[in-house]
């Protein structure tokens, strides 16, 4: 059955589209809930006058694809940790789903079928580029950085101990810039005395 679509609907087409689609996919799923109108005269005629509206909202998807993009491109990045072993080989994979949901945590919302990762899936620790479709077959490029577990352990370990060291030899420090302040301070009082009892003699 041939149809026109009122609204986008996920890999079939965006508003406005004329479809060919199974007649019970129609007839029981597109129309009766005005998603699309059967393909007639006077549904064409409803469809060129809306048209200009239709053209002004795919230039705003466009545009918002775009920016999205210049986002991904410029300002986002994703660090995943997971436990590996010694070589790197991770214990699991990272999938577009596992990318998909970093992303909403930014607040950026993707269907993971628009989420395309070299050989499909990422089982070793690195930097990797993957590919997200956006709106009109633009795409963008995400880095993606996948860390191991037992080595954000370690520096973190490393970095706790560095601060403990550098605070004991702050403390180190102060100590003997006070003892060292007490001692000029007694040999001031002590020349101070000494003046004192010359200068009474």
């Amino acid at each position: 059955m041939k149809i026109i679509l009122n609204e986008d609907v996920k890999n079939l087409g965006e508003e406005g589209d004329i479809c060919v689609v199974k007649d019970g996919y129609a007839r029981n799923f597109l129309l009766p809930r005005n998603i699309a109108a059967p393909h007639n005269r006077m549904n064409i005629n409803n469809l060129q006058a809306k048209e200009q509206a239709i053209t002004a909202r795919k230039e705003q998807k466009r545009k918002e694809a775009l920016g999205l993009k210049d986002r991904l491109e410029k300002e986002a990045s994703i660090e995943i940790v997971m436990p590996s072993a010694d070589g790197g080989r991770l214990f699991g994979a990272v999938t577009n789903a596992t990318i998909a949901e970093q992303l909403a945590h930014l607040g950026v919302n993707i269907e993971r079928k628009r989420i395309e990762i070299p050989g499909r899936t990422i089982k070793m620790v690195g930097n990797y580029t993957v590919k997200i479709r956006l709106y009109d077959e633009q795409t963008a490029n995400l880095k993606v950085l996948i860390r191991s577990l037992e080595e954000e352990k370690k520096e973190e370990e490393q970095a706790a101990a560095e601060a403990a060291a550098a605070e004991a030899a702050a403390e180190t420090g102060e100590a003997a810039e006070t003892a060292e302040t007490e001692a000029t301070t007694e040999e001031t009082e002590e020349s101070n005395g000494e003046g004192q009892q010359e200068h009474q003699d």
